[in-house]
């Protein structure tokens, strides 16, 4: 089969398109036969070795954690599952990614896609989808009628932390560039902040939850507004000084993705609903240059929504 992959750690040029073997489906997998993926920055992280230690994988690579298809092969033990179903997964990590015509995906990390949903769509969502669900959810704890801060709403993880922050009926505010405005109050944002020419510290106080897509200055400037004793801040870049948790006393998560076919199927209904969609900012073809030019647009960190890749017709 067709594979985008990697032999060594590197730039854009180290994306190599060529033939690999076909995976093979364990008992409890099934072979998606690939319509689409997408791409999530972890992506080019990993390409250029930022995280070969927490990964010491063997190389060749496949990157790609993101993908929508149809079963075209499933295992011995797989029983709710068959071939044709339209399905969507964020797999398990591994070195075989989705930059693939075939994948491997455990059968408990699969979800239907609704019938009124493109595979574009549905690969846009898994990793992104699935990180603001248990943000906001395992770990922020979002209740209705809370106060959260989503910075960077126009990015893959924030247009869906925004949408889900809705659907829980908290009161959202997101920052972003003045141009993402129009696009950020049609997904149901009740306050924008335009981070270039306003400080989100000089307006907001007490909020009850803060996502940070950013680190840096921005992750320490939230503990300013966050709701003392109350509040809880996640962040899926960085840790946080330990002496700004203590002084605030609020509730401090940096995490890491777990993949999840049960969210991900609520996902899915929410999409049926109209109450999520995937905003896509650009798509391109499963071929070297198409990779590579997708990476290129992921690395700006001003692509908005998802960056998707089309997988043969």
């Amino acid at each position: 089969m067709r594979a985008v992959i990697i032999e060594e750690y590197g730039g854009k040029e180290k994306l190599k398109e060529t033939e690999v073997p076909m995976p093979i489906a364990k008992a409890h997998q099934v072979i998606v036969k690939e319509r689409a993926t997408s791409i999530n920055p972890i992506d080019w992280k990993l390409r250029e070795g930022y995280l070969k230690e927490m990964m010491p994988w063997e190389f060749p690579i496949i990157l790609g954690w993101d993908v929508a298809g149809e079963i075209a092969e499933v295992g011995s033990e797989v029983t709710d599952w068959k071939v044709g179903d339209r399905v969507f997964a964020r797999p398990a990590t591994t070195r075989f990614g989705t930059y693939a015509e075939y994948t491997a995906v455990d059968d408990n990390l699969l979800a239907y896609i609704p019938e009124t949903i493109s595979f574009e769509e549905a690969a846009a969502v898994p990793l992104a989808g699935l990180t603001a669900w248990q943000a906001l959810f395992d770990y922020g704890k979002l209740a209705a009628g809370e106060k959260i801060l989503i910075h960077a709403g126009s990015g893959g993880v924030g247009t869906y932390a925004i949408q889900l922050a809705k659907s829980k009926g908290a009161f959202v505010i997101s920052t972003a560039s003045e141009k993402n405005r129009d696009l950020l109050l049609s997904l149901g944002v009740d306050q924008f902040i335009d981070y270039k020419n306003e400080d989100f510290t000089e307006i907001l106080n007490d909020v009850d939850v803060i996502f940070d897509t950013m680190g840096g200055e921005v992750l320490k400037n939230s503990f300013k507004v966050v709701k003392p004793h109350t509040g809880r801040i996640i962040s899926i870049v960085a840790e946080a000084d330990k002496e700004l948790i203590e002084t605030a006393d609020v509730a401090f998560h940096n995490i890491w993705l777990e993949p999840n076919g049960k969210q991900l199927t609520e996902l899915a209904n929410l999409m049926e609903q109209g109450k999520v969609k995937s905003i896509i900012g650009a798509t391109y073809p499963l071929s070297e240059k198409g990779i590579y030019d997708a990476h290129a647009m992921s690395e700006t960190h001003h692509a908005v929504g998802k960056i998707v890749i089309k997988v043969g017709e």
